[in-house]
């Protein structure tokens, strides 16, 4: 076996396109704003099914608050929460980011609510 280096002809070299400065052909976008885009609450079939099925509508203004309060929630160590509204309430997984079910005020006033570990009251 040789163990000599030999010496390649820059003929032979690999030749790599010169890189560009990819802070020159892509907007600057921080961590926070990335995070954030990324982080829209997502509903779940069981969960459009429910909101159908029991007329409980909400719009784009009420989707977001809770977007931002179960985003809030998540930072303070929330796993699963509990969304409770003037007209409905929602389970809703923080770490998923994903509403799981949703019911009317008077279907949840008799129930109990286990496995969470955080309530968001709004108040609209």
């Amino acid at each position: 076996m040789d163990h000599r280096i030999h010496q390649v002809p820059s003929q032979h070299a690999l030749q790599f396109p010169a890189l560009q400065n990819p802070k020159t052909t892509q907007p600057s976008l921080d961590f926070k704003t990335i995070l954030q885009e990324e982080q829209e609450l997502k509903v779940s079939k069981h969960a459009s099914d429910r909101l159908i099925e029991r007329n409980i509508h909400l719009n784009d203004e009420q989707w977001k608050l809770i977007n931002e309060k179960v985003t809030e929630a998540k930072q303070k160590g929330v796993i699963d929460s509990l969304v409770v509204m003037n007209n409905a309430a929602l389970l809703v997984s923080a770490k998923n980011h994903t509403v799981v079910t949703a019911m009317n005020l008077e279907e949840a006033s008799n129930r109990i609510f286990t496995n969470i570990n955080g309530t968001i009251l709004i108040n609209e």
